[in-house]
């Protein structure tokens, strides 16, 4: 077999059968941007060269980034206090289904939805 004679049951090596998008933790992120922002222009480009970045990823990390930490000042710390009218739901839809399990009939003077509408 010759170089251009392939089986096309061998799946070529050097090309992925799908391409995947790259994924970068934000530690990575921070210690990029860091050096980056060190960087005089010539240090940016071999920098970018040899992550095999584009400096579009740059831009919008350093966006996230001043965003985020304005966010991230401004949100109280620690774990958002319960809905104390969660707790008072829980508590009627509970009620409303014992007295459903239960079969107590409506009070005297109740009046249901059907006859309400039909005054």
């Amino acid at each position: 077999m010759g170089a251009s004679e392939k089986d096309p049951e061998i799946p070529d090596p050097q090309v992925r059968e799908r391409a995947v998008a790259r994924r970068y933790t934000a530690a990575y992120k921070a210690r990029i941007l860091e050096e980056y922002e060190r960087l005089d222009k010539a240090g940016k480009g071999a920098l970018l060269r040899r992550e095999g970045l584009y400096s579009s990823l740059i831009s919008s990390w350093r966006t996230a980034r001043d965003h985020g930490a304005e966010q991230a000042l401004a949100r109280p710390v620690g774990r958002p206090k319960a809905d104390p009218r969660d707790r008072q739901i829980d508590a009627l839809q509970a009620e409303v289904e014992r007295l459903r399990v239960k079969g107590t009939p409506a009070p005297a003077g109740a009046v249901g939805w059907g006859q309400c509408l039909k005054k």
